[in-house]
């Protein structure tokens, strides 16, 4: 018998009779001539709680464009923008109009029936069951009643619906319901959200963005540097977690550590005000992680030959006498600062206060269940990199020579580079974090800072950059990824590495901040690449002139929307102020895309085959049914 046997006995348990064989094959068939769904790409978050809400809330504009359409001029402006509101923050919107005595019954009617309205419109794209799994249970049925009315003569399905608005509105649930729909419109509106990296450092609120995210229904990441950091740092890896506390310390964002994970400063703080009395509170913390970090660093690249990192061992090359460091060839003049405990036999060695100061950080780290929490969902969630819907998503970039080709690495005899080495560099992160193998949790610092690592891509100088006052010592040097995938050329081989279409894929990457105020665009290659960091983190909005991107993928085709930046909920709640989106089409499809066109897609045709042999069996008496 030609047919797979396994598979079809597991099948045939799901569907034992022709008729439920015919009700699937005509319900997948169905689904594969919906409209693809909308795609939502993000990238470089850093931890700006409050305008990624914003912009989760809003739909990166969405919600505003299918507003427009739905209503269009039977909304007033105000009324529009107060309806927006209300959609974007529902639980706050209700407490301000309670307070002054806006709320009745006559407006619950009107607010649900627009709601219910809009929710329709947008599900259409959809099927009744998708739809259904997307509302909260507990008014699934009410909902699934509503969004699904026919119209009849008699108007009884008008009436019907009407007894059940002003039955909520009756019992006070109607608040909740509002929520209800509010949360539904924004599920409907988008599809799929892929966070493209850097969810971590700078900005005050990852913890917060990371809850939000764990509660999504529809998200994948691809990992960043500054994600890796915190996932070595989690698998046990001592110069990852320095690095984490030098960065709270740096960017002033102390509250994640303590706040968000209960992390405690104080260790540090004892040590550094006892072994640098001289300094400043701030400065003695800073000195004293920095020391630590470098110190480890070296451990570090001692025991691992093959990162060829040797030029990092910078503490050994200080002459602290004279106050300056031998880097290369070149003498540079170094800040007046204190060394007390870098010791001229072996520099890397850790004293016992700095051991201590460790101790406790690992401690803390590893019993904070929040931070588990977190770790895990971006362990779960997140990889090296994605390939979906014919698009190729990584943070930073695919390490490359100056020639042009994929540059390599040898690790244990085996070279990897191009896709084995995303593959393989994937592998060790998670056998960092779930088996604390040492050589993969020593993999994890090489991971956030080599220039051959793939989220980072540039040659790291932080010991220049923290010690050294000659800021020509400062430049990192840039993978020539960056150069070639400037390139039509240089894209189409790395889009073939990956098996994909070198006509009509995407690599879509953030880390890099595109310089929009000095005129650069983040649509390069002719549209091959698509560079979405746009400055989300307020540090970065100067140098970009924007605060960040969203790359929306729909049906139609794709366009990418420039965000400027977000004031307050206080201001969306007093003004109705919505953060004003530019949106830029840059391709149109040559044809609508549907389902059939997606990897879901794909996967359904394969279900269908299966189901259609399984179908040919029962016809042909191979296998009975029922049986």
């Amino acid at each position: 018998m030609p047919y797979d046997q396994d598979a079809l006995s597991l099948l045939a348990r799901e569907y034992p009779t022709e008729q439920a064989l015919y009700t699937e094959i005509i319900n997948l068939k169905a689904i594969l001539n919906l409209p693809k769904g909308t795609e939502h790409f993000m990238s470089d978050l850093h931890g700006e709680y409050a305008a990624f809400c914003h912009i989760m809330n809003n739909c990166s504009g969405v919600i505003r464009e299918k507003t427009l359409t739905v209503f269009g001029d039977r909304l007033t402006p105000e009324e529009r923008d107060d309806f927006l509101t209300l959609i974007y923050y529902p639980r706050e919107k209700l407490a301000r109009l309670r307070a002054e005595g806006a709320v009745g019954t006559a407006w619950y009617r009107l607010a649900l029936s627009r709601l219910i309205e809009l929710c329709r419109a947008l599900s259409s794209r959809y099927t009744r069951s998708k739809v259904r799994k997307l509302m909260p249970p507990e008014y699934a049925y009410v909902l699934d009643e509503l969004l699904h009315a026919q119209p009849d003569e008699d108007n009884n399905q008008v009436v019907y619906h009407q007894k059940i608005l002003d039955t909520l509105i009756e019992l006070n649930s109607a608040d909740e319901f509002v929520e209800a729909l509010c949360g539904l419109v924004k599920r409907l509106a988008v599809d799929r959200l892929h966070i493209v990296g850097d969810l971590f450092d700078r900005g005050p609120h990852p913890d917060r963005i990371l809850d939000m995210l764990s509660a999504h229904h529809a998200v994948d990441l691809e990992w960043g540097n500054h994600d890796v950091l915190w996932m070595g740092a989690a698998s046990g890896n001592g110069a990852c977690l320095a690095a984490v506390v030098r960065n709270c310390l740096t960017y002033d964002n102390l509250d994640v550590l303590e706040s968000g994970y209960g992390v405690s400063l104080r260790p540090l703080t004892l040590f550094a005000q006892e072994t640098y009395p001289t300094l400043s509170l701030r400065d003695a913390q800073l000195q004293a992680i920095n020391v630590i970090m470098f110190k480890l660093e070296g451990q570090i690249i001692r025991r691992h030959l093959e990162y060829n990192m040797d030029d990092r061992l910078l503490l050994e090359r200080m002459d602290r006498e004279a106050s300056f460091v031998q880097i290369g060839e070149t003498r540079y003049p170094m800040k007046p600062l204190p060394f007390p405990t870098v010791s001229t036999d072996d520099p890397y060695a850790l004293t016992e206060g700095e051991k201590g100061v460790m101790e406790a950080f690992a401690h803390a780290f590893r019993h904070s269940e929040r931070l588990s929490r977190h770790m895990d969902f971006l362990y779960q969630r997140g990889r090296m990199y994605r390939v979906a819907n014919g698009n190729l998503l990584f943070h930073g970039c695919i390490p490359m020579t100056e020639a042009g080709g994929f540059a390599s690495i040898d690790l244990s005899g085996v070279l990897y580079s191009g896709r084995s080495m995303m593959d393989h560099f994937d592998a060790v992160a998670r056998t960092a974090y779930y088996s604390r193998v040492p050589s993969a949790v020593d993999f994890m610092w090489f991971l956030w800072c080599a220039r051959l690592s793939p989220v980072c891509g540039r040659h790291i100088k932080t010991f220049e950059r923290t010690y050294v006052t000659d800021q020509a010592a400062w430049d990192e040097p840039m993978d020539p990824y960056y150069r070639h995938c400037e390139t039509v050329e240089g894209c189409e081989r790395v889009l073939r590495e990956f098996g994909l279409s070198a006509e009509t894929a995407h690599i879509i990457n953030g880390h890099t901040p595109i310089r929009v105020r000095e005129g650069e665009s983040p649509i390069k290659a002719g549209g091959r690449l698509v560079v979405i960091d746009g400055g989300f983190c307020r540090s970065l909005q100067k140098r970009t002139g924007i605060a960040g991107y969203t790359l929306i993928g729909n049906s139609h085709g794709l366009r990418i929307s420039a965000h400027q930046p977000f004031t307050s909920i206080t201001d969306v709640l007093d003004h109705n102020a919505d953060i004003h989106s530019d949106p830029q089409v840059f391709e149109n499809f040559p044809h609508r895309l549907m389902i059939a066109d997606t990897d879901t897609g794909k996967q359904i045709k394969r279900r269908i085959a299966l189901l259609e042999d399984l179908l040919r069996a029962y016809r042909a008496g191979w296998r009975a049914e029922n049986d």
